[in-house]
């Protein structure tokens, strides 16, 4: 099931350590090449920050008003490390922290982790739907703060290279590599071209967000999810089943694209609980034959 549940069990969570990006909280693969901001509505949104000569982590907390521990806990970071300049910081709209909603979370176990109250969540978040949360979901924790004792778990599925077929047409060319949230973009330079399944599964959500425009999520049977984002229109329904190369979209560039209009038509394609399998591939290589 891709909609996470609203009970209140009891769980364990683990964090888990190398190659993901701890600090947005799931496993996802992060690079430098973070390019704006994604995912939230206006003064709700999670932006990126480019060090410059003279920052500081402190200075960083307070020039965005948040609490020195939320820049740590966003970026995987400590008091003691060393930023440099370039280097991308995730900034989170409010103090406090961030989680990707996994299967089996409740609100009610969210808020209790991370010792925050739950009514702000929701309203943050403008839960709505009779306060139904997603898997893949990405909820901001207002005042929230990283556990001590129990930690946070995202199961990272393995997956096979050939599991995904390239979401675009033939020469299906990559434009951006690896960035927020383990997401590669895909482009042929012109709109309205159909965007593809990668996988079977089923449509878990569909929508629009000021950041990533028009899109669709996919859950697919071995739990992992896939997202499209900046279409132009959308071809499906949630809980419609749908098959590898189905069209579920088409190309655009709705929502926030650099650059903007037009010439920013590309296709936003991210995998969540898995690695991304086309982040190994640098940024002009078209996969397509």
């Amino acid at each position: 099931m891709a909609e996470a549940n609203l009970a209140l069990p009891s769980f364990h969570l683990n964090v888990i350590q190398g190659d993901g990006l701890e600090a947005v909280a799931p496993p996802f693969n992060i690079s430098g090449r973070v390019l704006g901001s994604w995912g939230m509505e206006q003064e709700k949104e999670i932006r990126e920050y480019i060090v410059k000569s003279g920052d500081t982590l402190s200075s960083i907390a307070a020039s965005f008003q948040i609490s020195l521990n939320t820049l740590l806990w966003a970026n995987n970071l400590n008091e003691k490390s060393i930023i440099k300049i370039d280097q991308k910081l995730i900034i989170l709209p409010v103090s406090g922290t961030l989680h990707i909603v996994r299967e089996r979370d409740t609100l009610g176990e969210i808020a209790e982790i991370y010792q925050a109250d739950l009514e702000d969540i929701i309203e943050f978040n403008e839960i709505s739907d009779q306060g139904k949360i997603y898997a893949a979901d990405t909820l901001i924790i207002p005042n929230g703060k990283m556990p001590k004792t129990t930690s946070i778990e995202y199961v990272r599925v393995p997956l096979d290279s050939s599991f995904f077929i390239c979401p675009i047409p033939s020469p299906c060319r990559i434009t951006q590599g690896l960035h927020w949230q383990n997401a590669i973009d895909f482009s042929n330079g012109k709109c309205g071209d159909p965007v593809f399944a990668a996988a079977g599964g089923t449509i878990q959500k569909t929508g629009y967000t000021r950041r990533g425009g028009i899109f669709v999520r996919v859950s697919h049977p071995n739990g992992v999810i896939t997202y499209y984002g900046h279409l132009s229109k959308i071809a499906v329904s949630p809980g419609q089943k749908v098959l590898p190369g189905q069209i579920i979209g088409y190309v655009g560039y709705t929502g926030h694209t650099i650059p903007a209009g037009f010439s920013g038509c590309h296709l936003h394609f991210s995998v969540i609980f898995a690695a991304n399998p086309f982040a190994g591939y640098k940024v002009g290589t078209c996969l397509g034959k």
